[in-house]
């Protein structure tokens, strides 16, 4: 070291250690309701929502959350409600009526009434259920004394009065969406400030780092104007003493370590680059793209440290997901990683780019993590899943519980499905499987669960999401056989709006892509390439084995559709082990007739994802035999049946 540039750093130390490091904010509300807080089973909620442990000037006066129990519960309009899902992105949350819990015979029969100021039905996804009580016969003409309207999800209305189903309909719950001073709200967070209220007036306040407003945070007290002169001399010194410690560095290095340096930092700049590219090409649905000056200014100079970034593209794609995805999953390390699954001892499968373990979270919740290779790109596929599946809450979907992303190690953490994928309960070749047979019954609901799955996916989120890799081994299933759909990490977002979708190359599973995506003179893509992997898909149910096997020679093979429609024209099921009732045998002929329509080679033939779960829901005498699909049988050689990006 020079001998001239110790004096120098020693009053720079000095200056630095002898002033405060970090500026604290004035205002003791905002640092309390800085911190979100945990209700039950649902983890960092902020404004709305306050409880008995955090100010009510955390939050709205008409969202206070009673945490009792693991399942919350609200107060509107002086009725009770059990609190099922919250999704602060969408300002929206799902709600059941606590006096029907357990019960469709409450204490006193009172019909549903909401707040219409504070909230609102989701017309799209609500409906009334109208049960009766009491019935009576006045001059031989039935009536009833009393009749109670209770809102559900119109995808669980009950196609029996039942009991049971009614009950189950009832505590599935319905859609609220709420407007809790949003406009103000969306002013408040731009400027910096958090939401909350008066705890006085109980009207909407800002709470800033320098104080508390009726909206925004353009006041800015003299105290703050002080700290904030304080923080312009700690940044001059931190500056020079980072200038001289540069110099010291450059000083100290060989020319070789310096050269690996620069080429670190230029890489790292590039997948800087590589990145946001990425999120641009998202189009109209990208959020905004900010320069670093435009941050600063934002941030006041990042007055409000939320923590250290780095020029990390690691760091990047962590910051994107926790503020692209609507339910914010939760980011791990990968040393929790490696605690959750044992150091990786029990592994579940294994794809072309991944691999899936068994780990236990922290509060004993078994969850299937995947393991993405380090070489698998520059984390675009990652990203794209990530954004996607945090778009979703439906029960046909598989649930995203969180990520981890550090040093190039990416990880995905999914709820745990025991029963794996369905493609080991569809492919019989080898007679050691023959015990993997699922009843009829329970491969035609799992075929209209997904059906559901997909539809949802097309018109039931904000975005239409296209997922591009329908297959057996991409659908798991839970401990009672219910399927969701997985691996979103092909999949593209559009506007639902769009009929057509501009995709570069070809991407899917072979057997399962549609032919407009890898021959353009089929027809433009669009969500139909889903409908067709959809219908190849149950035609393996049907048929109980692949419509594509590269392990086979194919010179002499029937194509595979050929055969299931020989079995059609024939009035034959598709499988030919064990006897089937009439019953089974018209629900194969059923789903032989749905998935035909599902694989016409023009799009515009194809039916609509709500329309196919229309067709396997209704009667097999409303069905019309579709025409033979029509594509050459596949002859020589054909590319590896893996995953292509």
């Amino acid at each position: 070291m020079h001998p001239h540039l110790f004096p120098t750093i020693t009053l720079s130390l000095m200056i630095v250690i002898h002033c405060p490091t970090s500026l604290r904010a004035d205002n003791e509300k905002y640092l309390t309701c800085e911190a979100p807080f945990n209700c039950g089973n649902f983890l960092n909620l902020n404004y709305p929502f306050w409880a008995s442990d955090r100010p009510n000037y955390c939050g709205h006066p008409s969202f206070q959350l009673n945490c009792s129990s693991d399942v919350p519960q609200i107060n509107i309009t002086t009725m009770n409600y059990r609190v099922l899902e919250i999704n602060n992105s969408s300002r929206t949350l799902k709600v059941a009526r606590m006096d029907y819990l357990n019960t469709i015979c409450p204490a006193a029969f009172v019909n549903t009434t909401i707040d219409n100021n504070l909230f609102s039905y989701i017309t799209s996804s609500d409906t009334n259920l109208t049960l009766y009580y009491n019935a009576v016969r006045l001059n031989a003409i039935g009536a009833c004394n009393y009749w109670v309207n209770v809102p559900i999800l119109q995808s669980e209305v009950p196609t029996n009065a039942t009991y049971d189903a009614v009950l189950t309909a009832i505590d599935s719950g319905f859609m609220l969406e709420w407007d809790a001073d949003n406009f103000q709200c969306d002013t408040c967070l731009e400027a910096g400030g958090l939401c909350g209220s008066d705890p006085t007036t109980g009207t909407f306040a800002c709470h800033c780092t320098s104080g508390t407003f009726a909206s925004g945070c353009s006041t800015v007290s003299t105290r703050s104007s002080l700290k904030l002169n304080v923080g312009l001399v700690i940044g001059i010194a931190a500056a020079v003493l980072g200038i001289i410690v540069v110099c010291i560095i450059i000083c100290c290095l060989r020319r070789e370590q310096l050269s690996k340096a620069l080429i670190f930092w230029r890489t790292a700049r590039k997948n800087d680059e590589n990145v946001k590219a990425f999120i641009l090409n998202y189009g109209s649905l990208a959020p905004k793209y900010y320069s670093y000056s435009e941050i600063k200014k934002m941030t006041n100079s990042f007055i409000n440290k939320l923590g250290r970034t780095t020029r990390k593209n690691d760091e990047n794609i962590k910051a994107f997901i926790l503020n692209y995805g609507s339910l914010a999953p939760k980011h791990y390390s990968y040393s929790e990683i490696k605690k959750m699954t044992n150091s990786f001892i029990n592994k579940l499968g294994q794809g072309g780019y991944s691999s899936v373990y068994k780990g236990k979270l922290p509060n004993g919740k078994l969850v299937a993590v995947k393991v993405l290779s380090e070489s698998k790109g520059n984390g675009e596929d990652f990203i794209n899943e990530v954004a996607s599946i945090s778009r979703t809450s439906h029960v046909n979907i598989v649930t995203l519980l969180g990520f981890s992303c550090e040093k190039n190690k990416r990880a995905l953490i999914y709820e745990f499905m025991p029963n794996g994928s369905l493609d080991k309960f569809i492919y019989h070749r080898d007679s050691s499987a023959t015990n993997c047979h699922l009843e009829w019954k329970t491969l035609y609901k799992i075929a209209v669960d997904i059906a559901r799955g997909l539809e949802y996916l097309h018109r039931g989120c904000s975005t239409r999401i296209l997922h591009f890799d329908i297959k057996p081994q991409n659908i798991l299933l839970d401990e009672d056989f219910n399927p969701k759909i997985s691996d979103f990490g092909l999949a593209k977002l559009c506007q639902r709006k769009d009929s057509i979708v501009s995709m570069l190359g070809m991407r899917g599973t072979v057997g399962y892509i549609a032919p407009e995506v890898f021959r353009r003179n089929f027809g433009g893509v669009s969500h139909k390439s889903n409908v067709y992997s959809f219908g190849m898909l149950v035609l393996e149910m049907v048929g109980g084995r692949k419509n594509f096997d590269n392990g086979v020679s194919n010179s002499g093979e029937k194509y595979f559709p050929d055969w299931i429609y020989k079995d059609l024209e024939l009035g034959m099921g598709g499988r030919t082990y064990g006897v089937m009732t009439v019953e089974e045998q018209e629900t194969t002929r059923k789903m032989i007739l749905v998935s035909s329509w599902c694989i016409q080679i023009n799009p515009s033939d194809q039916p609509s994802m709500n329309k196919v779960v229309e067709m396997l829901e209704g009667t097999l005498h409303s069905l019309q035999i579709p025409p033979k699909p029509f594509l050459c049988s596949r002859k020589g050689s054909l590319v590896d049946s893996s995953t292509t990006t």
